[in-house]
C-alpha cells in the first residue's frame, strides 16, 4: 500500500469506537492487510496461522460489533457526501446468498418455496436458507466516489 492509501484507511477508521484501544489497533492492522488483497480469504491475506487466528478472534470477539466496525466508514461517507457540491447518486443493490444447510438456524431462513407435488398429489415445500446483502454505492455525476480533502489522491485509488 502506498502513502495515499494508508492515509485514506486511517481517515476511514478514525470514527470507529471500540471498547478497547487494542481492538482499534487490531482492526487497523486487519484493514491494512485486507486493503491490498480485496476479495481474498482471511488465511491468504494474513499469510500465517498466528495472524489468521488473530483475525478470526477479532471478528468473533463479543466486544466487537458490526456497528463498531462500520461506524468510521459511515461517518467518513457522510463527511464526503456533505463536502461535495456535485449531485450524489446512491446506487443500491440487494443480493441473495443461498446456502444448503441441514439446520436452517445456522444461517437463517430466507423463505419457503413450493417444490411441486409428491406421488400422492400433496404439495411439497422446502426451506431456502441464506442471507440478503443490501449494499449502497455513493457516486458523483462523474462516476467517482464523493471525497472531502484531497480528491485527486483518493480518486487515484479508484481509477
Amino acid at each position: 500500500m502506498d502513502e495515499n492509501e494508508v492515509g485514506w484507511f486511517d481517515r476511514e477508521i478514525a470514527g470507529c469506537h471500540f471498547a478497547d484501544e487494542r481492538l482499534k489497533g487490531r482492526f487497523r492492522k486487519l484493514i491494512a492487510r485486507m486493503g491490498g488483497s480485496v476479495g481474498q480469504s482471511i488465511p491468504l491475506v494474513c499469510q500465517d496461522w498466528a495472524n489468521t487466528k488473530a483475525a478470526y478472534r477479532f471478528f468473533s470477539n463479543d466486544r466487537v460489533s458490526e456497528a463498531d466496525i462500520l461506524a468510521g466508514h459511515f461517518q467518513s461517507t457522510c463527511e464526503r457526501v456533505g463536502a461535495t457540491d456535485d449531485l450524489v447518486f446512491m446506487l443500491h443493490d440487494t443480493t441473495e446468498f443461498v446456502y444448503q444447510r441441514e439446520s436452517s438456524e445456522a444461517i437463517g431462513i430466507k423463505k419457503s418455496v413450493n417444490s411441486g407435488r409428491d406421488k400422492a398429489g400433496r404439495l411439497r415445500s422446502h426451506t431456502v436458507c441464506g442471507i440478503l446483502m443490501h449494499s449502497s454505492l455513493a457516486i458523483t455525476s462523474d462516476g467517482l466516489p464523493p471525497v472531502a480533502g484531497e480528491p485527486e489522491a483518493i480518486h487515484s485509488i479508484f481509477r
